[in-house]
């Protein structure tokens, strides 16, 4: 990507920002922004999940060396079970389906989310999810690993990925000011989908690695300011 387009770019996200949410504060330390972190349930029933799969990873005795492939294979597969996600269950339009109205909560709190980016509260997870997704990453675990120590393994290498998602999405929606190359990439690309275009930029943890791949990565220069960046599917709050 040229400098050019890179400025305009940079200046095109930080226009609609100010004209959507008006001055933002202050940069915020890391110290800070961690601190704040834990100010919510989330990074707790995290915590919860994650402990009690080490405990039963370490319970569970030696395993096999191939185990430790098991956290490379979901690293590699995160970007596209993110952009999977996002696009066919955070960004689902309420429908009816044999006179049934679909409309899960993570679609209706994602819609909260694009309605207002700078409420920290619906950053996260909701919790009634996550309640359920630890109990849920254990029966999965459970029913496609051949013995404990492998469960366990997929278990702790879940948890961690998904507490790295959650951190990752607050820590883009604070007002920790990028310092990095790779985070100002993830930071730049996240904004954009917030307040150019709901359309394009659907990955959050990595620099556009399956946007690239399934075409949801376009020059921004080329991109329209989307009217429903903030109100997805254009429809009433």
């Amino acid at each position: 990507m040229s400098s050019d387009v890179e400025a305009f770019a940079l200046e095109q996200v930080n226009r609609d920002e100010a004209r959507i949410t008006g001055n933002r504060r202050s940069s915020q330390s890391m110290r800070e922004v961690f601190v704040e972190f834990w100010r919510h349930p989330s990074p707790y029933i995290l915590s919860v999940y994650l402990s009690a799969a080490i405990v039963g990873r370490v319970l569970a005795g030696p395993g096999e060396w191939w185990e430790l492939l098991l956290p490379l294979a979901l690293l590699a597969l995160l970007p596209f079970v993110e952009w999977s996600v996002h696009v066919f269950i955070l960004h689902w339009k309420p429908r009816r389906i044999a006179g049934i109205k679909i409309d899960p909560l993570l679609s209706r709190k994602h819609r909260a989310h694009h309605r207002d980016p700078r409420a920290i509260p619906l950053v996260f997870i909701p919790w009634q999810v996550e309640l359920t997704l630890g109990p849920g990453a254990f029966l999965i675990a459970w029913a496609v690993t051949p013995t404990w120590s492998v469960a366990f393994t997929l278990l702790v290498a879940d948890l961690v990925l998904l507490s790295a998602y959650e951190w990752t999405h607050y820590l883009l929606h604070s007002d920790y000011r990028p310092k990095s190359k790779w985070y100002r990439l993830v930071w730049r690309n996240h904004r954009l989908h917030h307040y150019k275009s709901e359309h394009y930029w659907f990955t959050v943890t990595s620099a556009a690695t399956a946007d690239r791949l399934f075409g949801t990565y376009p020059d921004p220069a080329t991109v329209a300011t989307s009217p429903t960046a903030r109100n997805l599917h254009g429809l009433p709050e």
